[in-house]
Parts: C-alpha cells; sequence; structure tokens
C-alpha cells in the first residue's frame, strides 16, 4: 500500500475512534487542548499561508466531534493558539503544549487530542515530518509513547 493511502486510512480510522467517543469528549479541557494542537499542527513548519489556515478551520468546523462546541468558540481558541505560535514560534508553542498538557491525567481526552492532531496533518494526505514531530512532542506533553500512534 502506498504511504499517500496508508495516511489516509489512518486519518479516517482515527476520526472513526474519535466520533465512537464523542460523547465522552466534552470538556473544556479537552476543547482547549484540541485546539491547541490543530493550531501547533497548523504551524509545524513555523509559518501559515492563509490558505493552510482557512483548511484547518473548515476541518475543524467539520469534524463531528468537536460539534460539542460552539464552531465561533472554537475558531476564537484555534486563532489565539495561531497568534502566539506566529508571534514568537518557540515561546508559542510552549504555551501550546502546556495547553495540550492540560488533559494529561483523563487519557480519554489525552488519546483523542493526539488523534485529532493526526487527523488534521493527515487530511491534506500528507503528514509530513514537520507534523508528526510536534504531534510527537504533544505525546511527550501528554505522558504518552509517541509509538503508540506510529510516531
Amino acid at each position: 500500500m502506498a504511504l499517500w493511502d496508508r495516511i489516509k486510512d489512518s486519518a479516517q480510522t482515527m476520526q472513526h475512534q474519535l466520533i465512537a467517543k464523542k460523547n465522552d469528549l466534552k470538556s473544556g479541557a479537552f476543547r482547549d487542548a484540541s485546539m491547541a494542537i490543530c493550531a501547533l499542527v497548523a504551524a509545524a513548519d513555523g509559518t501559515i499561508d492563509p490558505s493552510e489556515r482557512r483548511r484547518v478551520a473548515q476541518l475543524i468546523a467539520s469534524n463531528e466531534v468537536l460539534q460539542n462546541f460552539a464552531a465561533d468558540d472554537l475558531q476564537r481558541r484555534f486563532d489565539g493558539y495561531l497568534d502566539k505560535l506566529t508571534a514568537d514560534f518557540d515561546f508559542g508553542k510552549v504555551a501550546v503544549l502546556q495547553e495540550i498538557g492540560k488533559v494529561q491525567k483523563k487519557p480519554a481526552e489525552a488519546r483523542a487530542v493526539i488523534q485529532i492532531g493526526i487527523v488534521i496533518g493527515g487530511a491534506d494526505g500528507d503528514f509530513d515530518k514537520t507534523e508528526q514531530a510536534v504531534v510527537r512532542e504533544a505525546c511527550f506533553a501528554l505522558d504518552i509513547a509517541p509509538d503508540e500512534f506510529d510516531l
């Protein structure tokens, strides 16, 4: 199977797993950590072009699990995290990883956040090395072994 197909299959599988847990993923900490990882993946290469920002915003709006939350609230939080990352990527990344780390004590939410990062990263069919690296860092912030997600 081609790499492209494996990435697509993996992202689809994770999305199905997330949908199955949708009713358990309603906390504010999960909402914030989810938007933080979306911003981190979008900014993984250190830049965020407007088309990438729109694409991730559309993915957030259409993600069934994230529909537990108001779209305008998600957008505001996503934009806030992106602003931190674009102002100073390294310092912003520390703040964003701290936000992600707040769900560490809730294993289902922590794993769901990582899955959302992978779904967002793989949505364009290219879960590249920089995106994998930031999701791996999020795993460490959540005390989850990255190899659990083939990272």
